[in-house]
């Protein structure tokens, strides 16, 4: 996820724009480049704005468990017979898919047995939607054009590296060389600027759970600038993104948004957003580096055995390797003992794989006794609504109320509901879902306390 530090343009108001607020209006920041702020005063959990994808595709590793239409996760889903890539919920999907999957798919097709990353399918879906442009592209308040590509400030290995993958978008759209394809490919400069574009201004597309499941590019939205604790949350709902305030916002303030997990060191988020979006954050978390004695606490000899160990185990946990997983993480868990604290950065990421490692066993009271230990730590590190707080705690109640501790998940769901109805807004399925167990825990207690009588 990422704005771009780039063009200077005088204010343009979104007023009248199909998914922006009049509340809203694009600036220029002296230190920052392009920006969006608040001409009017904005509430915490007010949506700021919403936006389609101009172009979207789901990852390659959930191209077999997502409906490359409407992003849903299904247990079984139609195969595309000719590209054999895209599946879809239905034939209903598939049938609404197809103006903008028939290009890709002959492009596909060419490239068998291969299949071209993510960022080229992206750039290749963003070229053949601007030759069937959508009727609110003209609305834009930032253009392709206009999208920074970085390269003057990347290393010659990386430009290397995106090079490459210029020269197999070149490749994959051969088959649909025609003189309109090559005009737009044009305008945007070159492959490898638009390769640098794309992967400079994408935002992460994620389901309920906020797992990854595809990428997409909002062109407005890509204004947002990083602040290490944003005002500003982004959800989805299927590709429709959302835009919440998370806090009370003063006219003339910037609208930021965190382009990374901020559950991270200083150092470690600096470096990441160095390397991937090409500036240091001077913000204030990152100046005043106020949590670092808290997320280092404890024994460092003994922290320093989960820091060591934990890209091995997230190497398990992209494999799916749960069983090796739950049992590495029980054993460094118990290493590191009570001298280092549930606070701890690093133990509370190797909780967290515990924690999942152990739901996708079905192995629930060692799930739930993970998820526990995590709580205190998310509120301490996410003060602001934040939707991984939110889905957090979720996960926990959900455990909670499968283990019929009905009064303790009502009370988790209940801490859920607080964050989510600013984070998500009233109407999103999550937040409806969450009132649908609350509901049930509501019930059931209920049902239990006229049962006593």
């Amino acid at each position: 996820m990422t704005s771009c530090y780039g063009c200077k343009h005088d204010p343009v108001h979104m007023e009248g724009k199909p998914g922006m607020m009049p509340t809203v209006e694009r600036f220029v920041s002296p230190e920052k480049g392009n920006g969006l702020r608040a001409t009017a005063g904005i509430s915490r959990g007010q949506l700021v704005s919403w936006a389609e994808p101009l172009a979207c595709c789901v990852s390659n590793k959930r191209a077999r468990e997502v409906c490359h239409h409407c992003f849903s996760r299904r247990e079984s889903l139609l195969r595309c017979s000719q590209c054999k890539m895209a599946r879809y919920c239905n034939t209903a999907c598939q049938k609404q898919a197809w103006s903008g999957h028939k290009r890709e798919c002959r492009c596909l097709r060419r490239l068998l047995p291969r299949h071209p990353t993510d960022s080229v399918r992206l750039a290749a879906r963003l070229i053949f939607a601007l030759l069937n442009p959508p009727m609110n592209i003209s609305n834009e308040l930032y253009t392709l054009e206009e999208h920074e590509s970085h390269l003057n400030s990347m290393s010659e290995e990386k430009k290397e590296g995106l090079s490459q993958l210029a020269s197999m978008l070149d490749l994959y759209l051969q088959q649909e060389d025609s003189d309109r394809t090559q005009e737009i490919t044009s305008s945007c400069q070159d492959p490898l600027s638009l390769i640098a574009k794309v992967t400079c201004n994408c935002f992460t597309i994620s389901d309920g759970e906020l797992q990854e499941v595809g990428v997409g590019l909002y062109p407005s939205l890509s204004l947002l600038n990083h602040d290490c604790r944003p005002n500003c949350v982004m959800v989805f709902e299927g590709t429709r993104l959302q835009l919440r305030a998370v806090q009370d916002i003063s006219p003339q303030e910037e609208l930021t948004i965190s382009y990374i997990e901020t559950l991270s060191l200083t150092e470690e988020r600096q470096k990441q957003l160095e390397e991937q979006y090409h500036f240091i954050c001077r913000c204030q978390r990152c100046d005043s580096k106020q949590e670092e004695e808290l997320m280092l606490s404890g024994e460092e000899e003994n922290w320093l055995q989960l820091k060591v160990a934990l890209p091995k185990l997230e190497e398990l946990n992209a494999e799916s390797n749960w069983q090796v997983l739950l049992e590495s993480c029980g054993r460094l868990l118990s290493a590191a003992g009570v001298e280092v604290p549930d606070e701890n950065l690093y133990k509370l990421r190797v909780t967290d794989l515990a924690l999942d490692a152990a739901v996708h066993l079905g192995q629930w009271e060692d799930a739930l006794r993970y998820g526990m230990k995590t709580l205190p730590a998310y509120r301490l590190y996410y003060p602001d609504p934040h939707p991984v707080h939110g889905i957090q705690l979720m996960r926990v109640g959900k455990l909670q109320h499968y283990l019929e501790h009905t009064q303790e998940a009502l009370d988790t769901f209940k801490e859920a509901f607080k964050i989510m109805r600013i984070t998500h807004g009233d109407d999103h399925p999550l937040t409806t879902d969450l009132n649908m167990r609350m509901e049930e825990c509501h019930h059931e207690i209920k049902k239990q306390l006229s049962g006593r009588h």
